[in-house]
This record gives C-alpha cells, structure tokens and sequence, in this order.
C-alpha cells in the first residue's frame, strides 16, 4: 500500500521489488490467457463436432457452425500472439534481474577490495618485501658470528679428544664384560679334560662378546 501511495506521487521504488512485481503480474496475465485459450478450444470443437453432424442433414446449420469456429480460430491466435509477447516480458525482466543482481555483487566486490587494499600500493609492497629480505640476511649474519665466536681462542688438540674417546670406550667395555661375567661351575673329578674345552668355550665366548660389543660402539 504504501509502496502504491509512494510510486503515485513520484517517489523512488526499489528496482528489485518492482521488477519483482512486474514478473508476479505477467505471470498471473499468462494464466487468465491460458485457462481463456482452454475455454476457446472447447468451444471450437464444439463447432467442429455440430458441423460434422449438420454436414449432410442441415447444411445452414453446419455452416453456421464453421463461421463460429473460424472466428473463435482467429480469436485463439490473437490470444496466443499475446501470450507469447508477454513470455517474452517475462524473460527479458528475469534476465534483467538477474543481470543487475550480477552486477550488484560484482560492484560490492570491487569495493571490498578496494577496502582490503586501501592505501597499499606497489611501491609499499616492493619496500616491504626488501626490509624483510634486509632483515632476514641481517639474523643470518649475526647468527653466523655468534655460532663462530663460539670456540674463537680456545685451542683444541684433535689427537688428544681421540685418546680421550678411546678411553671412553674401553673404559665402557669394561664395565660391560665386568657385568657379563659367568658363574664358575664345578666338574667332578676326572673331567679335566671336558672342563677345558668347557673353559676354551668360555674364553671364545668372552672374546666374541667383546668383539660384538666393540662392533656396536664403532657404530
């Protein structure tokens, strides 16, 4: 109603509500034409079917019939004529619609991006990007002198860290064949002969063990 009392006296209507309205008012156009079309072919094969059956008993009569259903005939292409131009409305308003609608969020992306950007330029991008770049081989640089400043004016004798670590190591054989010592077992009398193949066995043992254990700190 007031959007009626606005349009009246020349006030500004929303582009999308009007075309809104004028899609709902061709659409309900189209269904008085069609439900008006229906009721003419009715009527026209109502003179089609009284002619046929006054074509030999009463040729007036037939005659009179086909006289109606031309001119319902031509009456029925007038509304069809008149239906097809206002699908055609119809269309051309969606398609308008749809188009202002396109143009709408495009518009309003435009905008957000010139938002986003605001003052940013390539100029700022570039200067940005070379501070980073300054910055970033300045930490490498500093880093670089810390980690070499680390052992500056302490001499260090590689030979002597080598004697060290084999010490180190022996030192750990030890303590691991000092763990892995074996219980004395004691044989009968008369079995010197199976206690020192027992005892060889023993030693074998020993000496791969230590070998194995020698392999794993090489590793």
């Amino acid at each position: 109603m007031m959007a009626g009392f606005m349009s009246y006296f020349g006030g500004r209507r929303d582009a999308k509500q009007s075309s809104r309205d004028a899609i709902v008012t061709l659409r309900q156009q189209l269904q008085m034409l069609e439900k008006k079309e229906e009721h003419l072919q009715k009527r026209i094969d109502e003179d089609l079917k009284k002619a046929k059956a006054n074509a030999v008993a009463n040729k007036g009569v037939a005659t009179a019939a086909l006289k109606s259903k031309k001119a319902k005939e031509l009456e029925l292409e007038r509304l069809q004529g008149t239906r097809f131009q206002l699908e055609m409305q119809i269309n051309t308003l969606e398609s308008a619609s749809f188009n202002a609608e396109t143009m709408s969020a495009m518009k309003k992306a435009s905008n957000a991006l010139k938002d986003i950007h605001g003052t940013l330029n390539i100029d700022k991008v570039d200067a940005t990007m070379a501070d980073i770049q300054e910055q970033t081989q300045l930490a490498n640089e500093v880093s670089e002198a810390i980690s070499t400043q680390t052992y500056a004016g302490i001499d260090i004798d590689d030979d002597e860290l080598k004697r060290e670590l084999a010490d180190l190591e022996q030192d750990e054989l030890n303590e691991r064949l000092a763990g892995a010592d074996h219980v004395p077992i004691h044989h009968p009398a008369g079995a010197s002969r199976a206690e020192d193949k027992s005892k060889q066995t023993e030693e074998e043992d020993e000496e791969a063990e230590l070998k194995r254990l020698q392999a794993e700190l090489a590793m």
